[in-house]
């Protein structure tokens, strides 16, 4: 996706699915990037030891990089050096999300998740990560984003200038209600990857529905 065509609105994060083996999520990563625009892949761990974590990352940043997709590595800051990831996404802190920042923000992007307050959300936005996450990987298995995810985002892209996330739900129209918080990137997961879904007609919709309903971002001109 070159910079010319990127879309100036709210974008598509990928959260890779618990379960799958590296050859299988391979597969339906390749499908979702047929389908078009998306911005990034967080890959969790879910429970991997650090070898299994590591292959698995190992066969999936060179797929996403390649079709111009930053790939942040999710609470495993070795793994994400060891397989050349964008960037590292961390629950925890402040202080430890501030050392971890100091250590690798040079490098690569450093983005923070799991406040479920404001307080919580305003405690960690003072080491100032890349961006802040509201949701949490897993847990969408409703077909609307949890409520407490929208508020954060709308309160969030309102007061802050960190970008945020915000997780949907397990519908990809869910994608409408987080684009029209401003955050600027919406998190999707069991709506592209759930059992019985079409991955490249999942994102085609996404971008569809974001193309017609998300609000556009003010460019300043030079």
């Amino acid at each position: 996706m070159t910079e010319a065509t990127t879309p100036n609105r709210c974008r598509i994060v990928l959260i890779a699915p618990a379960g799958e083996t590296p050859e299988q999520f391979e597969a339906r990563l390749r499908q979702a990037i047929a389908g078009g625009d998306i911005a990034s892949l967080i890959v969790p761990a879910f429970g991997r030891d650090e070898a299994a974590f590591q292959a698995f990352a190992a066969r999936i940043v060179p797929v996403a990089q390649n079709a111009g997709i930053a790939v942040v590595i999710a609470d495993d800051t070795r793994v994400a050096g060891r397989v050349g990831a964008d960037g590292i996404h961390l629950e925890c802190g402040r202080e430890d999300l501030e050392e971890a920042i100091e250590r690798h923000q040079a490098k690569m992007m450093v983005g923070a998740g799991g406040a479920k307050t404001r307080d919580e959300a305003l405690e960690l936005g003072e080491a100032r990560p890349d961006y802040m996450f509201f949701g949490r990987f897993g847990y969408d298995n409703k077909p609307e984003p949890h409520n407490r995810n929208l508020a954060l985002g709308r309160w969030w892209a309102e007061m802050v200038e960190i970008p945020c996330i915000v997780m949907a739900g397990s519908d990809i129209a869910s994608v409408e209600a987080v684009a029209a918080t401003g955050a600027e990137f919406v998190a999707l997961s069991s709506a592209v990857f759930g059992d019985g879904i079409d991955p490249k007609q999942a994102i085609e919709k996404a971008n569809a529905v974001l193309d017609e309903t998300a609000p556009r971002f003010f460019v300043e001109s030079d």
